[in-house]
Formats: structure tokens, sequence, C-alpha cells
């Protein structure tokens, strides 16, 4: 199907998808996005293993959120994407070897679940009869590489989880559960508490996981407020608070310890000390996640830890966890969401900066001395 013939849900795709559900075998499903993409793309995932319970199904993603699908129910297999800088031969025999790798997998069907070119060249080389995607209204020649295509166009209120089942919800499949959940391993457990006791972190005592920063600086709270909300917390409460980041965002974590005066003792930089799985396991033995719009917000949530979120000019609607155990914190001012980077774009939100710490503290006491089933 092709411009011009798009049907917004084609009555004849769930009789088309329900006669072949039987005839596929190996199933390739790409989601080429940021980390919270491949968490928020979950349930699509399940959706698909749910409908082929008999098929091979091998996920395609960034190296870096490799870890966090791997045990998924369901999947038999990733495809790890490594986008490292490549002298030009290099990059020939990468692809090559890549490729040909991928065709031995002898795909039937591919669900694309981004508009992008790389995720479109990855499905159609797979050599699947059936390749399935987005149409994307500004790629004509991507568009071709499909033999299936949907105008799901995203809009607002729609939150990104469900513009994602949309697709395979076009496509015919039926749906059971549209929350993200991220399956933490006994082995991932193990390797957690390892992570916490060589950190020595006290077992005795909650702890609540920060996670101060983002890829965008226009989505972040500011270092000084972190210090202030940290002091509020552990004078409040007996917990240990442990911030996460990656390896880049080390320095500056280790910033906002430095500053926490009589209180550092009682906090711990993770920043770049665990991988992608690992931190999944350790935010699942905190007793709650505080940060900003980030992925760590899309993890802690996926394996079941209450959340609060400092929202800026993104809209919660679309990227803020759902569900009893999550809580947003969000100025109140026309503008927003806006939904661009910074005022005007410059990169700077006066709806983060004018956020005060009490604001927060108030939504952090409130989810803090809520119960829960964790």
């Amino acid at each position: 199907m092709f411009p011009g013939n798009l049907p917004q849900c084609p009555d004849f795709a769930l009789e088309l998808s329900w006669k072949m559900k039987n005839s596929h075998k190996n199933i390739l499903l790409i989601q080429l996005g940021d980390i919270g993409d491949v968490v928020l793309s979950i349930p699509a995932f399940r959706t698909i293993h749910e409908n082929f319970p008999d098929a091979n199904i091998i996920i395609a993603v960034r190296e870096k959120a490799q870890e966090l699908i791997k045990n998924l129910p369901g999947t038999h297999g990733v495809i790890s994407i490594n986008q490292g800088k490549r002298s030009f031969f290099s990059e020939i025999k990468y692809q090559w070897t890549f490729f040909s790798q991928v065709r031995r997998y002898q795909f039937d069907l591919v669900f694309d679940f981004r508009t992008g070119t790389r995720g479109a060249i990855l499905a159609f080389l797979s050599g699947a009869k059936e390749r399935v995607s987005f149409f994307d209204h500004d790629s004509f020649w991507r568009n071709r590489l499909f033999t299936m295509l949907y105008r799901m166009d995203y809009h607002l209120p729609q939150h990104v989880a469900d513009y994602y089942l949309s697709l395979p919800q076009a496509y015919g499949l039926k749906v059971q559960d549209k929350m993200p959940e991220i399956h933490v391993t006994p082995v991932m457990e193990r390797e957690a508490a390892d992570i916490l006791e060589r950190e020595k972190i006290p077992s005795d005592l909650p702890i609540i996981a920060i996670q101060p920063f983002s890829l965008w600086h226009y989505k972040e709270w500011g270092i000084n407020k972190y210090i202030q909300l940290i002091q509020r917390i552990l004078s409040e409460y007996p917990v240990t608070i442990v911030l996460t980041g990656s390896h880049n965002e080390y320095e500056r974590t280790q910033l906002i310890i430095d500053q926490c005066n009589d209180f550092s003792p009682y906090v711990r930089n993770l920043a770049g000390k665990t991988s992608l799985g690992e931190l999944a396991a350790v935010f699942k033995s905190c007793r709650l996640l505080i940060g900003s719009d980030s992925a760590g917000m899309h993890i802690a949530a996926a394996v079941g830890t209450p959340t609060v979120i400092i929202f800026g000019p993104s809209a919660p609607a679309s990227w803020a966890p759902r569900g009893e155990g999550h809580a947003i914190v969000q100025k109140n001012m026309p503008c927003v969401p806006c939904r661009r980077k910074g005022c005007d774009d410059t990169e700077v939100s006066r709806c983060i900066e004018e956020l005060d710490v009490n604001e927060v503290f108030t939504i952090v006491r409130s989810q803090y001395e809520r119960k829960y089933e964790h």
C-alpha cells in the first residue's frame, strides 16, 4: 500500500493478518530510536509475540539498548546496531558481515517502528517479503522499501507508547497490555546487589535514586536545586540517595555530592558505574526515582519503581510514566508545554528554572510516604 490508498486502519488488514498468522516463522522488530523509545516500544513488542506465539522474534536496537530487551519474554535474540566510527573499508566490511548475518535469520515479516532511513534499509535488506511501517510524509523513496504502510501520525495527547502500539494494531493484532515492563532476571538482581555492596550502600535503609541530568540540557532542573532537594530529603527521612547517569555525567554528579556538606556520606555516585541492565536492577531495588525527563524515568517505571519526574517544555501526556505510582512536577505557565528546545529554542527553559525546590519536595514527600506494592 502506498500514498493515495492509505486508510487509517484498513479492515482488510485484520483479515489479512489473521490469515497469515500461522505462516510467519521469523519476525524482525526494528526500533532504532533512543533508550526511552525502546522502553516505550515494549508493549508493541509484547503484542506481536502474543499474536505470533510460535514465531522466532528478533529485535534490532542500538547497541546501548540491547541489555534492556534481551530478556523480554517472547524475544529470541537481539540484533545490535553499532554506530561507531570506522574507516571506509572497515565500514564496508562491517556492513557486509552485518547484513549477511541478518539474512541468515530468513525473516518473513518485519515491523519498523520509526520513519528513519537506517531502519528502512535494514527492513528491506533483511529479505522479508512482508515489511510493515508508518508512512513517512517526507520521504517517498523510504516508503517504497515497505510492502505495507499506515498513516498513523502522532498527535497530542497520545502517549508515545500508544503511538508505537498503533502499528501492530493497524496490522490487525490484538492488544492485551499497554504498560511497558522490563524483565529483571535473578542474575541482574545479583549484579545490582554487588554494585550496591561495592559502593557501601547500607542494606537496611530505603534507597532513593536521583537522575539529575538528561541528554538535553533544557530539560535539566539545575545542580543547586538538586543539592537543596537532597538536603531536604535527608533531613527528613533516614534513606540513602544514589545518583545515577552516564559516564560523561560522573563529574557533574560528583559536584552535587561534594556540595551536600554534612549529608554527603549518605549520597553515592553511581553515574557511569552500571550498564543499562544493571541500572534497571538497581532502580528495582529503590523506593523512589526522582529525576528529569530522560531515559531513567522510563526504565524505573518499567521495573515497577514509583517516580517523581520534573518536566519542562516537553509534554507529560506524551512521555510521562503512566499509573498511580508516578507523579510529575511541571510549572503552571500558559506556554507549557511548548515542546520546544527551551524558550524560543534557546536551550534555556524558564519553566524549569522557575520551578521551586518546595514545589518538588512536596510531591516527593507525597510519593515517598505512599504505600505501593513493589
